[in-house]
């Protein structure tokens, strides 16, 4: 079985994906919008909490870029928010404020899930190019109704599933699209925690409004907070949307007066047969965060940042294994080969940090973001249509009009 041992060298040596291919600022621009192309532009960012605010550090770093609008409706945050930004910056306490700003080339949306929608259309109806944290919907129909509104707007729409702009994963499809792990038919994702996932409530705030994840009001819980994220990364490497999917879930461990299930499992069927369960709990963080992808030449066990490869070397028995003749045994396994996401990140910047100047490099350039609305709509409507599985005990079925 030598010839099936994925070896790290190889899977470096062999890749196409240069190093070049994770720069964000291209020499020369394509077709995109003559007037922006020698200017700064012009960002303004509704919601600075904690991921806003984790954003705001990332596009510092970015050049001939300036962030000149926050919006926000509570005072304290936006204090903390003014102070990571040395320039100039115009507060805002109504989004739709903020959106009226001639000045404004562009939107970044980072607040509670059941805001992104009505944010995202009214920026595309005000001109603005917009990035929006996931899951771009609160619902079905308005992942729907969303693609429609961007291609009609013709501006860049991007969303935040940063996992598409990390070279741990390009390399990573790139190996499957290889067959070096041989024909992949079972992925296995998982988000845990050991967390009641609340967020103190400060004197006179409304514990609904700051835990709003808790609620179904507000948002999908955790198959849209969490749970996206390994859903986008397994529709990337498919190819595909799922096609159906089946789960449970319930509130069983945080009998606290929330709503969304504090643990939740599913499984999504694929093309040719090929199924990704997920599963994301709030009782237990052993291994926290990770994919399993399963091949019959090699598996790849994907951690936060950096992957273990391992051949799959299968032996038979001659005789007699548990009755049957000429059983499969278990398999080998040694220690896996690591893959490091620094061999590809000269610049050692955080996942978001690319997503945000493919932004801004796709405002300039006119060319399509990796996280577009296309790819954002079938993680949105996959994680919703688990929701509704596990909510009817039902199998969810993907329809044509989904797709548009």
């Amino acid at each position: 079985m030598k010839d099936h041992k994925i070896s790290r060298r190889k899977f470096l040596e062999n890749s196409s994906l240069a190093l070049s291919g994770l720069a964000v600022f291209p020499a020369a621009f394509g077709k995109g919008n003559p007037s922006l192309l020698k200017k700064k532009l012009n960002i303004g960012i509704v919601g600075v909490g904690s991921r806003g605010k984790g954003l705001l550090h990332l596009m510092k770093d970015i050049p001939d870029v300036q962030v000149t609008a926050m919006c926000d409706v509570r005072e304290d945050i936006l204090a903390l928010a003014k102070k990571i930004i040395t320039s100039p910056v115009t507060i805002y306490k109504d989004y739709k404020d903020m959106m009226r700003n001639r000045k404004l080339d562009a939107v970044i949306i980072a607040t509670p899930l059941y805001l992104h929608y009505p944010m995202a259309v009214d920026a595309l109806e005000h001109g603005k190019h917009v990035y929006l944290e996931k899951a771009i919907s609160y619902d079905i129909p308005q992942a729907i109704d969303l693609v429609k509104r961007v291609e009609k707007s013709k501006l860049v729409f991007q969303v935040g599933h940063q996992y598409r702009y990390f070279g741990l994963y390009k390399r990573i499809k790139e190996v499957i699209d290889k067959g070096w792990l041989g024909k992949v038919m079972h992925y296995e994702c998982q988000y845990h925690r050991n967390s009641d996932w609340r967020f103190p409530v400060p004197p006179g705030m409304d514990e609904r409004f700051i835990n709003w994840r808790m609620y179904k009001a507000s948002s999908g819980g955790l198959m849209t907070e969490l749970c996206g994220h390994p859903i986008d990364v397994v529709n990337w490497m498919v190819g595909s949307h799922p096609l159906r999917v089946t789960g449970i879930g319930g509130v069983d461990y945080w009998k606290d007066g929330r709503e969304n299930y504090d643990n939740v499992r599913v499984v999504y069927e694929y093309p040719e047969g090929i199924k990704s369960s997920v599963s994301s709990i709030l009782s237990n963080g052993y291994k926290g965060y990770g994919i399993r992808i399963l091949g019959d030449k090699g598996s790849i066990i994907v951690e936060r940042d950096q992957a273990l490869l391992f051949s799959e070397q299968v032996k038979k028995e001659v005789g007699t294994v548990d009755g049957v003749t000429g059983a499969t045994i278990a398999a080998h396994y040694g220690d896996g080969e690591v893959l490091d996401y620094s061999d590809l990140d000269p610049l050692k910047k955080d996942p978001t940090y690319y997503a945000l100047a493919d932004f801004c490099e796709c405002i300039r350039s006119g060319k399509k973001p990796a996280a577009d609305i296309y790819t954002a709509r079938d993680v949105a409507i996959a994680s919703h249509m688990a929701n509704i599985a596990m909510e009817t005990h039902q199998e969810q079925v993907w329809k044509p009009e989904y797709s548009g």
